[in-house]
């Protein structure tokens, strides 16, 4: 590709709202332009990034037995409706009506669909195992669409999908993507780090996610350094203490005027807050409520609610799906008899309120909450004695310096970007839409599925952030748009310019194209764009070249150059990329 033919243009500065680096440099380079909130046109350049991530996707996929196909982007809102996501979705899911009035679906996953496809093609056991995917456009209207490709509304996926006839087959297929993930991401040159994490919308038994640690990420995980233990903060365990027994002493109601937070309700009595019950208040929208229901959340006064935790408890407790948590209003708690600042579950309205304790509150003894009365609070009150939960489990944060849950060393908190995850459904999706098969005996069993997605676009930014320097970008050899950046520097007697043409031809019939800078521009403005295209390999030639036996080499990833003879420089080349080696350099790209 000749450069003064390509369809893009680089860029001096970066527009003022790109903020990280892989925003930046990608608007830079010419391999991406916005069109709308988290919404982008991919560019050759880009174009072809993509291009060579996809292919590695499916030479890994079909690995494994995976077979392509292609699912809609438009969906009927029947399958939804069936499988019941179609009320716990919110806003984020994309709705219209065609011309005949009916609902329909922007594709945002697709679980239905292939639900849908295995009720029709399966009908005995002897058709399972499967494994089927697809690379696919989908649209979430995320209401923060930001950092360039990281958090975007439009996007593309590798999904693939799993069926099998139990759950030990599930288990096989589960661990073949989990390997064949981390053989995508190191092909990629992208280091990541895989975690358990909430099933969330999808649903199922167990999910891991693929994250890339970085600043710029917006999910919390946790790491224990001692063993390997590893989470996002949205389900991460950790070892609670274990408080000395005591017997239960009567209630006493102080005062404790101005002390409506742990912190100062502490302070005041003069006791740590892990002798304190803390309360929070939250408004849950759940399926089959009309009305939001309020959820009194309670925990010891030193730790913090993890809200995933809470919504995951009152679905396991047969509370309803949770499709939406928000902090309750002083009007609200005072509805249901408590008072803001002072509250606590014990003379609470209990009709109208669900009680969430901490699995921690049945082993804290006699600690200090509040008298549902401003300026008061109650000395050791008890769970079980003073007040009962409805639901009773894990609902507390896990944070830096949290001991392991595995082996009691200390959790570290980083930053990440998820760019995979894979989900065991289980029965969650095949029961709702009756996709079943014949078992030996000729009775009807639910398939058993998994979900398994890749997301390319961030999977280009992550690329990036992890290979880039003040000049640009340094792509890995394995998806960088071209394998050389060709670049000729006029002479006076137009050797050059013939010796640049003739190398430019001998490697597109060698199948090493190059990205051919035959612009008429200053060396300076062509190497600078060369930095920021970040191609692995730069070739110049020169009249300098030329008088010193040939062309110039050079790595994107380091300084040093190198000639290489003319008659020498397409092998050198071709054998490089063979083994993904620069010629006279033993770093791989």
């Amino acid at each position: 590709m000749r450069m003064s033919q390509l369809f893009s243009t680089t860029l001096r500065e970066a527009p003022s709202e790109a903020e990280i680096a892989s925003h930046q440099l990608l608007l830079r380079a010419g391999f991406i332009r916005q069109l709308g909130a988290g919404i982008y046109s991919y560019l050759p350049l880009g174009r072809r990034v993509v291009t060579h991530i996809e292919n590695i996707m499916r030479e890994e996929i079909e690995a494994i037995g995976g077979q392509e196909l292609t699912m809609p982007v438009v969906h009927p809102a029947d399958i939804w409706q069936e499988t019941g996501r179609w009320g716990q979705i919110g806003a984020e899911m994309a709705r219209f009506k065609d011309r005949s009035g009916h609902d329909m679906v922007l594709a945002m996953t697709h679980e239905e669909v292939v639900t849908d496809l295995a009720r029709r093609e399966i009908q005995s056991y002897r058709q399972l195992p499967q494994l089927i995917y697809h690379i696919q456009t989908k649209f979430r209207d995320d209401p923060r669409p930001r950092a360039g490709l990281i958090r975007v509304r439009e996007f593309t996926m590798l999904d693939s999908y799993s069926l099998d006839r139990d759950l030990a087959g599930l288990d096989r297929q589960y661990q073949a993507h989990y390997e064949a993930y981390f053989r995508i991401f190191n092909r990629c040159g992208l280091p990541v780090r895989a975690v358990g994490s909430d099933t969330g919308m999808m649903g199922g038994l167990a999910a891991h996610e693929y994250m890339y640690l970085t600043p710029v990420g917006e999910d919390t995980l946790l790491f224990c350094q001692s063993c390997d233990y590893a989470a996002n903060r949205q389900v991460a365990a950790f070892s609670k203490p274990h408080p000395p027994s005591e017997d239960a002493l009567p209630l006493e109601k102080v005062a404790t005027p101005g002390a409506s937070s742990i912190a100062e309700l502490a302070a005041y009595l003069d006791i740590s807050p892990g002798k304190t019950a803390k309360a929070v208040f939250l408004m849950a929208e759940v399926d089959g409520e009309d009305a939001p229901r309020m959820v009194f959340a309670v925990l010891r006064g030193d730790m913090a609610l993890n809200e995933t935790k809470l919504a995951n408890a009152l679905a396991a407790a047969g509370k309803g799906t949770v499709r939406n948590l928000r902090p309750a209003l002083d009007v609200e708690i005072e509805a249901i008899g408590a008072c803001p600042g002072y509250a606590s579950p014990i003379g609470i309205d209990r009709e109208k309120t669900w009680v969430v304790a901490d699995d921690l509150l049945p082993r804290s003894p006699n600690l200090v909450g509040g008298a549902n009365e401003a300026g008061y609070h109650l000395r050791n009150t008890n769970l079980g004695r003073d007040y009962e939960a409805d639901i009773v489990a894990d609902i507390a944060l896990a944070e830096d310096g949290s001991p392991c849950p595995h082996c009691e060393g200390a959790l570290e908190a980083a930053r990440g970007v998820e760019v995979g995850n894979i989900f065991k459904l289980g029965t969650r999706y095949t029961a709702a839409l009756g996709a079943t098969f014949l078992d030996e005996d000729g009775q009807p069993q639910p398939i058993v599925m998994g979900s398994y997605g890749i997301g390319v676009g961030r999977l280009v930014a992550c690329i990036v952030e992890e290979h880039h320097d003040d000049q640009g970008m340094i792509w890995p050899a394995s998806v960088a748009p071209y394998p050389v950046h060709l670049v000729m520097l006029p002479s006076r007697d137009g050797t050059a310019e013939s010796a640049a043409e003739g190398f430019y031809q001998d490697l597109v019939k060698a199948g090493l194209e190059p990205l051919y800078d035959d612009r008429d521009e200053r060396a300076g403005v062509k190497f600078n764009d060369a930095d920021l295209v970040g191609i692995p390999l730069r070739v110049t030639v020169s009249a300098r070249s030329l008088q010193n036996g040939g062309f110039e080499f050079k790595r994107r990833d380091g300084d040093e150059r190198w000639i290489v003879p003319l008659e020498e420089a397409v092998k050198a080349i071709k054998e490089a990329f063979e083994d993904q080696q620069v010629p006279g350099e033993p770093n791989p790209l």
